[in-house]
């Protein structure tokens, strides 16, 4: 009997063609057995190779094999342990005249083994070793770097002539990267962060450097998919395609894209910041991978993403922001509670200790607000780690634009702000809560407003906290903690009724004709606890760029890089920039963190670090500078550096970003605990002869002489013991 072998009609190949793409696996079979028919086709191991080359697997294997193109070597014992094991007669399915099967014992030929051979080290690589869908070997040797990689979930290519790559992601897919880039929208919804961005909304820049959790990239459900049939949503995806990219790269996405795909643009990010920041050959890697991520591999090369700036992650480091369930519950109910579940506008008091992660929850909740309101409101009380602002001064900002970038991406001017001087507020507790008070006086209570605290949460931290929450009539508390233990006593309505402040003291008891008005103060805040699971929480950044005294350097380049010319062009220096000429009896002068002699109050100015106030009363002198005897709390509209002061002029000389017409109100300039960072004046190109303000040739005798302190990260042993023995 003839078995006749069914031939596939030429709309079932077509078909099939569309489905599964050119493999060179496959070619490459056809030709073997077209090679020598009466040699290979009658070795039953020829035709398992045929059987394993040809099978499902193909596609899994070539997409790998893109990803790494060496095949896995293999160590001398599993080549021993492997030639014993095709020496030995194998068991194989033979062919029967009559088209049955029959099970035959034979020996292999030698040609027969090296292929045989050859097909297995191919399949570890692309099946075994790929951790996706391969059986893991238990006689393998320890696990290559590749074994935990992870196919791709995105499709991306990238376009040369117009420099730019196309991105697209199924409903669900995201993309975890380190990098900066632009990003459009130009089919469905994506979210970064909580914000959602739509189909025709403006670019919006996106930074990942490694001092903060990486950004990731989802895509969302579409709700107009659902008014369109599945073929107008696929026509409408290709026709954006074919508008961005060429012809070969068109060719490759379309395929890859249907009626529910997210289609984004990404472009390279060239601002003012990036090219200042960067200009520094210790800043010349900030948007790279960290050491973390270089040491698990957890880079994965993909040159369409590459040639924007960004680099994707896999693996561990890909789950970017770690939201745990309390995380996840707190940031609804702040939502619905401003959508309508509660009375009045929500006041956002968030609060706990260092490291918590209080200022990556702020920009989340910022962003998720933003999408339900035009505006929120953000009260900055934490000295140290300021968002919008320079270290050492307390803000009141309204927030239009979503927060995608850690706080040096995003110094902006504020609405109000107040310059307190020092990173932290132990020194003048009331004048911290007095300067706090006069800002909130200009919040108007029409939007949402987030509250960032400090992570002082003991002693007198505490009781400031207290008072923070009286002052302030706060409807909702986030407490976020970490580990084990509570960090601070929990700021239930129930336990600030008798809880003691730094200015406030615990309502007096309650008598019986008392007691229902005070159930209802009692219920005055909802507290909305979080436990933070990230990795690492509660311990201080170890990296590079992740210490606190690194981020608050880099806030300050930050703000002065809008010194630079938005245009394309080579980085200046900030002494060559052209200074302003303020006369001394135009201004006052003051120190705030310390006392200073008055005749050595221009030495300590000079080259140094100035926050340009308004006082509320007239400035004049006659003759020399003006200066404070006490310090005032009054509205700061910038900082500025004092590049120079002339002595027979009475003038100083001040480079500053704040526009002229600001200026015009400035009569008062104050000298803090925050300096500039010392690249800005170790760093000066252009300069011939020595550095200006930079000197090895000092004398400490000179009051204020000193060196530039380097913080090389060291921790004093005492501190190791201690953290080993918690």
């Amino acid at each position: 009997m003839k078995v006749h072998k069914k031939t596939r009609t030429k709309n079932e190949q077509q078909s099939a063609s569309k489905h599964l793409p050119r493999n060179k696996w496959r070619v490459h079979n056809k030709k073997m057995r077209n090679y020598d028919p009466s040699h290979l086709s009658q070795s039953p191991a020829t035709a398992k190779l045929e059987h394993l080359l040809g099978n499902k697997q193909k596609f899994k294997l070539k997409r790998l094999q893109k990803a790494f193109p060496k095949t896995v070597s293999m160590t001398a014992e599993e080549q021993v342990r492997k030639k014993e094991k095709v020496s030995a007669p194998a068991t194989v399915p033979h062919g029967h005249t009559n088209g049955g099967m029959e099970v035959e014992n034979c020996s292999e030929s030698e040609d027969s083994q090296e292929w045989r051979s050859y097909a297995k080290s191919v399949l570890q690589n692309g099946t075994e070793k790929g951790g996706r869908g391969g059986r893991k070997n238990s006689t393998s040797a320890a696990p290559e770097p590749v074994e935990n990689e992870e196919v791709p979930k995105y499709h991306a290519q990238h376009d040369h002539v117009q420099n730019h790559t196309v991105l697209a992601l199924q409903q669900g897919q995201s993309l975890c990267f380190r990098g900066r880039c632009l990003l459009t929208c130009l089919s469905g919804r994506v979210e970064v962060l909580g914000f959602t961005i739509e189909q025709g909304q403006q670019p919006y820049p996106l930074f990942s450097p490694p001092s903060h959790c990486p950004l990731t990239i989802t895509a969302l459900e579409d709700c107009s998919v659902s008014t369109k049939n599945k073929k107008e949503g696929r026509l409408e995806a290709k026709a954006i395609i074919r508008k961005y990219l060429s012809s070969e790269p068109r060719k490759r996405l379309l395929g890859a894209v249907d009626c529910g795909s997210c289609v984004v643009l990404l472009q390279p990010l060239d601002t003012p910041l990036t090219r200042f920041l960067t200009s520094f050959s210790e800043l010349d890697q900030l948007f790279d991978i960290n050491s973390k991520e270089l040491r698990s591999q957890a880079a994965v090369q993909d040159p369409a993403l590459s040639a924007v700036g960004v680099t994707p992650l896999h693996g561990p480091c890909s789950r970017g922001l770690v939201a745990s369930p309390s995380y996840r519950e707190a940031l609804s109910s702040l939502i619905s509670a401003w959508e309508g579940d509660f009375d009045r506008c929500p006041i956002i008091l968030v609060c706990g200790a260092k490291n918590s992660g209080k200022s990556t929850f702020n920009r989340h909740l910022i962003n998720s607000l933003l999408n339900h309101t035009a505006s929120v409101e953000y009260l900055e009380c934490d000295l140290g780690q300021t968002e919008f602002t320079p270290p050492g001064c307390l803000s009141l900002s309204t927030v239009t634009e979503p927060l995608l970038g850690p706080p040096f991406t995003h110094q902006r001017e504020p609405d109000h702000m107040v310059f307190y001087g020092q990173t932290d507020c132990q020194v003048d507790l009331d004048r911290y809560l007095d300067s706090l008070k006069t800002l909130w006086r200009h919040y108007g209570g029409e939007n949402p407003i987030v509250i960032n605290t400090m992570g002082w949460v003991k002693g007198l931290g505490f009781q400031v906290l207290v008072d923070l929450i009286r002052f302030f009539s706060v409807t909702h508390i986030v407490q976020l903690s970490y580990g084990d233990t509570l960090q601070c006593h929990s700021l239930t309505p129930e336990f600030l009724r008798s809880a003691q402040g730094w200015q406030t003291h615990p309502p007096a008891q309650p008598t019986l004709a008392m007691e229902p008005a005070n159930h209802l103060t009692s219920r005055s805040h909802v507290l909305l606890s979080i436990h933070s699971e990230f990795e690492e929480a509660g311990t201080a950044g170890n990296m590079r760029h992740q210490r606190s005294n690194e981020l608050r350097d880099l806030a300050l380049l930050g703000y002065f890089s809008q010194l630079q010319s938005p245009e394309p062009g080579p980085i200046r220096p900030l002494h060559c920039f052209t200074p302003y000429q303020v006369p001394h009896s135009a201004v006052a002068l003051g120190v705030t963190h310390c006392e200073v002699a008055p005749n050595h109050i221009l030495y300590a100015a000079n080259a140094s670090l100035v926050a340009l106030c308004c006082l509320g009363e007239k400035v004049s002198g006659r003759a020399g500078p003006v200066l404070l005897s006490q310090i005032p709390i009054c509205q700061c509209v910038g900082f500025g550096v004092i590049r120079g002061i002339d002595m027979a002029r009475g003038l100083y000389f001040l480079v500053t970003p704040v526009s002229p017409a600001a200026l015009r109100q400035v009569n008062c300039l104050l000298l803090g605990e925050v300096t500039l960072p010392k690249m800005l004046l170790t760093v000066q190109p252009g300069v011939e002869t020595e550095l200006p303000y930079v000197t090895t040739d000092y004398s400490f005798d000179i009051p204020g002489a000193g060196k530039l302190h380097v913080f090389k990260g060291l921790k004093r042993p005492g501190y190791e013991n201690a953290k080993m023995k918690n």
